[in-house]
């Protein structure tokens, strides 16, 4: 059997903000990928709008550099759970695991998820601790963590003795200890192309392909990414994709056939055992598929992925202000782009719901459904949204739900409140310890408490706790869980909002809307300080006499509305509400607008309880 040597693939895992996208421009840089006087945009491979509005990874991508005449294969993780069937399809495509890990922070919940998947696939994984310039770094005790959270996880000895080496990413230099002069980043690429194996591999074997990804192109449609575990592949070949248990479909001829160099990719004849190639132009390749000669199929095992744990209802916009600001507001169209959402991301489920206006959307997590929402208001879409829920699974007859691990950083002083909070809603305190002038808490917590807990942690922490969980377990389910305790203000007409009224109204409570502002009867504009929905007139003006100016009122001071992100709208709406989501505009609003009928199916679910 014959093996390339000169490639090394490698997958970049690190904790959101840890800096392992800033990394990757270091990398390029010193490999030379960019020319001298190359202008190039900061995080490069923050390809997305909101990856670079987020300052997160949310697609996994990959890319190329060639150091020493080595070609060095990196796949760029989501380092956020919540897109965490990126990082279980892209794995497969890497023979070892860089893992980036913050100085001062250390490992995250994230951290470990990534890890795991890792570890499940048996790769070998290399250690950079980074940052480690910063004032407040502690690499010693970090690396320590390290390799608790190594032994924590179930490594081999192999896996144990893991490699490490410290640097600084945004400075682009990294040493062996801490302490030397770094310069480049020298060490890192020596300990990759060390401690990297290569891809095994036949060239001469019969082709086995897997897509681990899929994306469009508007002129090559679309686009498989994966590895080519043995074999050749080349251009123009005739192919078929298989997968286990399933009939191989008529074969197709590859139209395209590219490789990735650098940040682009250039269109070649043919791709050996080891590498990792794009194929254009098979238009019912599927994630995990494998492509095979036609004449002898042999599917690989199709790449498992964990269960979605949140779902959401999509449905068509049905409000007042229905049509007013979108281009795409029927069924057809959001059902159309929910299904290409859930072919290129298959950790997205779509499932059809009674009503032939709706679709109940699956997924990670809270982050990963309010990627796709904004994604589609960017692109002109127009509808509502439901209350996220959770899903339970069945264990032996048992209800269970996902429980999650979540770690909070916060100022010592606001320990107590953060406790006393996530124990409400089910949370298990399972370590303490400080850090710094900080204290670091890790609980056990349900998914349904944590729905909603980041805004109310930021508050209780006046905004200075970092707030991070993933998911850790099923367990049975723990029954009611307190939500939100405050009732909101509903309009009770259609209109502008006026200052004299908001200022009339002050002592109600906060609102979510500002002077000027159209409103709608059912439309919530604010939070009531007591625990009911309390309809209110925000169009309300001043009658006038003859005894006073028309402009007396013109100067009342508000404060200012409050202005809640995707997120934590999703968060905080409840079963009986809706977010309106538009391409300029998030609204709350009652799915029962006429306040009559809100108390109609109040008194019958009272009378059902009775």
């Amino acid at each position: 059997m014959s093996q390339p040597t000169d490639v090394r693939n490698v997958a970049i895992i690190a904790h959101v903000d840890h800096g392992k996208t800033t990394l990757v421009d270091a990398m390029f840089r010193h490999a030379g990928t960019f020319r001298a006087n190359q202008k190039v945009q900061e995080r490069v491979m923050d390809s997305d709008d909101q990856e670079r509005e987020r300052g997160i990874t949310i697609l996994a991508k990959n890319t190329n550099l060639t150091w020493q005449g080595v070609r060095v294969n990196l796949v760029d993780t989501p380092g956020h759970a919540d897109f965490g069937g990126q990082v279980e399809r892209t794995l497969s495509m890497a023979d070892a695991a860089l893992l980036l890990v913050d100085a001062y922070e250390g490992p995250m919940p994230q951290t470990r998820f990534v890890l795991r998947k890792a570890f499940e696939r048996g790769l070998r994984v290399l250690v950079m601790v980074n940052k480690v310039d910063r004032p407040d770094a502690r690499p010693d005790e970090v690396l320590n963590e390290v390799f608790d959270l190594f032994v924590d996880l179930g490594a081999h000895d192999e896996q144990l003795e893991f490699p490490v080496v410290y640097g600084s990413g945004r400075d682009g230099w990294a040493v062996h200890e801490v302490g030397e002069d770094g310069n480049d980043l020298g060490p890192l690429f020596e300990m990759l192309l060390q401690h990297v194996p290569r891809p095994t591999g036949d060239p001469d074997a019969p082709l086995q392909f897997q897509a681990a990804t899929i994306e469009h192109d508007d002129f090559l449609g679309r686009l498989g990414i994966g590895r080519v575990v043995r074999g050749t592949l080349r251009a123009g070949m005739r192919v078929t994709a298989c997968r286990p248990g399933e009939a191989a479909r008529p074969p197709l001829a590859i139209k395209q056939l590219l490789r990735f160099e650098g940040l682009k990719r250039v269109a070649v004849d043919e791709v050996t055992a080891g590498e990792i190639a794009v194929v254009g132009g098979l238009d019912d390749l599927g994630v995990g598929d494998t492509l095979c000669p036609a004449e002898s199929p042999d599917p690989l095992p199709v790449i498992a992925l964990e269960e979605p744990t949140l779902s959401m209802v999509f449905q068509v916009n049905n409000s007042p202000f229905s049509g007013k600001e979108g281009k795409y507001v029927t069924s057809r169209q959001i059902k159309a782009r929910l299904e290409l959402a859930a072919l290129r991301d298959v950790a997205l489920h779509v499932v059809e719901t009674p009503s032939p206006d709706a679709y109940e959307v699956k997924g990670r997590g809270i982050m990963h459904l309010g990627v796709l929402v904004e994604n589609m208001r960017r692109e002109g879409f127009e509808f509502s949204v439901g209350k996220p829920h959770v899903i339970l699974k069945e264990i032996d007859g048992v209800p269970h739900e996902p429980y999650e691990r979540a770690v909070v950083e916060v100022p010592g002083e606001a320990a107590g409140k953060i406790i006393e909070y996530l124990g409400r809603r089910r949370g298990e305190m399972t370590h303490m310890e400080p850090l710094g002038s900080q204290t670091r808490i890790e609980f056990l917590a349900p998914s349904r408490g944590l729905l909603g807990a980041r805004t109310a942690i930021l508050t209780l922490s006046q905004g200075e706790a970092i707030f991070s969980h993933v998911f850790d377990q099923w367990r049975p389910d723990q029954g009611v869980i307190p939500r939100r305790t405050t009732g909101v203000l509903v309009s009770d007409r259609a209109g502008d909002v006026v200052p004299y009224a908001l200022f009339s109204l002050a002592d109600r409570g906060d609102f979510f809307v500002a002077p000027g502002d159209p409103v709608y009867e059912g439309m919530i504009v604010g939070a009531n300080n007591k625990d009911n929905d309390l309809p209110v007139n925000v169009c309300r003006e001043k009658k006038l006499t003859n005894m006073r100016a028309a402009g007396r009122d013109d100067n009342v001071k508000l404060s200012p509305p409050r202005v809640m992100s995707l997120e934590e709208s999703l968060e905080y709406i409840e079963e009986d509400e809706l977010l309106e989501v538009t391409p300029t505009a998030l609204r709350l609003r009652k799915r029962m607008l006429l306040e009559h009928e809100r108390k109609k199916e109040q008194r019958k679910q009272k009378a059902g309880k009775v």
